[in-house]
């Protein structure tokens, strides 16, 4: 790496933001999937109509609480 004014070994911090970000964004995907396979499980186990409801809410409700966790993560590291 002689050409680009860097030392040998250097990482530049945009690389290293966007591995994170990209970190951040599996993190999230693997948060959607244990909801959701959380919430489907929890439906098909549920006694009545309303406890299959609730495991419905209950799984979009930690889907977003992931979106939200991992864009706030985004904005902290873009910033």
């Amino acid at each position: 790496m002689e050409g680009d004014g860097r030392k040998e070994g250097e990482t530049p911090a945009a690389a290293v933001r966007g591995v994170a970000s990209f970190g951040a964004s599996v993190q999230e995907w693997g948060q959607h999937m244990k909801a959701s396979v959380v919430g489907v499980w929890r439906k098909a186990t549920a006694r009545s109509e309303q406890e299959a409801a609730e495991a419905d809410l209950r799984a979009a409700k930690e889907q977003v609480e992931a979106t939200d966790e991992a864009e706030a993560k985004k904005k902290r590291l873009a910033g």
